[in-house]
């Protein structure tokens, strides 16, 4: 089994230029990284989280492991945490060969967060988590999605921040999500599974697990996982002195390397599926842009 992570970024641009799009995406990159330690110990700090997961809404079919633009969202959301929400990470280039998305614990830990503080390792939670909507253009994420995140935020009261990308474009917003949280002294930890996005973008603090994309946060149906990786997200957040600390899980996802093969293979696609799957990204990007009314 091969111990290196997939190289999402080279992956996307090999995909693109098979689907026919000649000009690569270029990703945001940044030399100065902002950090701000937790102005409070964590037992004593309310913790917000952050999630590019979509709410799940009335009349949605469900998910049946395909990607669904028509899920997509545009504009930061708040919900509550005092309840579970009905999340879906369908609308976005997750795995979804190797993985369902079926247990939000795996992409949302806000039920491991509930744990850690009724053992006493946070403060709290605050009483909302957030949504950030997946978007190619970084200076609409930087403009509009940045500064309606800190403020949603603030409002919140919230003393740090665990952010939980799903896709490799989630990993570059919440990456920008964490830069802005820390210039403006939140305290950030993102929790991914895309260390070449990531750490391409600069930022305080990421816990990096080798896991297919779409359980950032630990593995489905395994609630000592995602309890690990958090406790290990919480730990980064508490002890990095100083900018662009990465730790990795030591938790493995498989022996069986195909995972890592398979995510944005194009070798044998047909003419017709290549056509298919240019037509459906089109529409993705169609849909995105009129949500965002541009």
């Amino acid at each position: 089994m091969t111990d290196a992570p997939i190289p999402y970024m080279e992956r996307t641009r090999a995909y693109y230029a098979a689907l026919g799009y000649s000009a690569p995406y270029r990703w945001a990159q940044f030399e100065d990284v902002p950090f701000q330690r937790p102005a409070k110990p964590l037992a004593e700090s309310r913790v917000a989280l952050v999630t590019t997961a979509a709410r799940w809404r009335d009349g949605d079919p469900a998910p049946d492991g395909t990607y669904r633009a028509a899920a997509k969202f545009a504009s930061v959301y708040s919900e509550t945490t005092a309840r579970d929400p009905v999340l879906r990470i369908d609308h976005v280039a997750i795995d979804f060969t190797h993985t369902t998305g079926r247990d939000q614990g795996a992409f949302l830990p806000l039920a491991a967060l509930r744990r850690a503080a009724a053992a006493g390792r946070i403060g709290g939670i605050t009483s909302n988590f957030h949504g950030v909507p997946t978007n190619r253009s970084q200076r609409h994420t930087l403009a509009v999605d940045a500064p309606e995140l800190l403020r949603r935020l603030q409002a919140d009261g919230a003393d740090a921040a665990v952010l939980v990308p799903n896709c490799p474009v989630c990993h570059q917003s919440l990456a920008l999500m964490a830069r802005h949280l820390e210039e403006s002294g939140i305290a950030t930890v993102i929790m991914g599974a895309a260390r070449d996005v990531v750490e391409h973008v600069g930022v305080p603090r990421f816990l990096f697990s080798d896991f297919p994309l779409g359980n950032a946060a630990g593995r489905p149906g395994d609630v000592a996982s995602q309890d690990l990786t958090l406790g290990l997200a919480l730990d980064l957040l508490e002890q990095a002195t100083a900018a662009r600390a990465t730790w990795q899980s030591p938790l493995v996802w498989s022996d069986d390397p195909s995972w890592k093969r398979d995510y944005g293979k194009t070798e044998g696609l047909t003419p017709e599926e290549i056509a298919r799957r240019r037509a459906e990204f089109d529409a993705g990007k169609e849909i995105a842009k009129a949500m965002r009314g541009a």
